[in-house]
């Protein structure tokens, strides 16, 4: 998988990243979080109607290696999962984690909590002092 840092997401330095698009966030995981945990087992994401808060744990994501939280970067309610990628959690590292691979959709409260979020050249220069 070639590591792609796509310029219009915001990064979490636990890995997530979000998209915005008006009071709707796009949550995943990024390319370098897959390629670190290897095959992926298991996903557990809150259920539609839920709120996620800001830097908490919103569900796990489980791989061979590990098991590691899920952390929200925005407070909202959850407006849609990727039911396709719950079934079949193995596909997230087939699949292109920032079109067809994310995880939940919120409808943010606050877009002004992402102001402390990575820029995609700042989670590249963090992800590169990791390898």
């Amino acid at each position: 998988m070639t590591l792609e840092f796509p310029a219009d997401l915001k990064y979490l330095e636990s890995h997530e990243y979000v998209r915005m698009d008006g009071e709707i966030a796009t949550i995943g995981i990024s390319a370098y979080a897959i390629e670190q945990l290897g095959d992926i087992v298991f996903l557990e994401l809150p259920e539609v109607g839920d709120l996620v808060e800001k830097e908490e744990s919103c569900g796990s994501v489980e791989s061979v290696k590990a098991v590691e939280d899920l952390k929200a970067p925005v407070t909202g309610t959850v407006i849609d999962r990727n039911e396709e990628i719950l079934q079949s959690p193995e596909h997230l590292s087939e699949e292109d984690p920032y079109i067809e691979g994310w995880l939940l959709k919120v409808r943010v409260k606050d877009p002004d909590e992402l102001g402390d979020v990575l820029s995609s050249d700042e989670y590249r220069e963090m992800v590169e002092g990791e390898v």
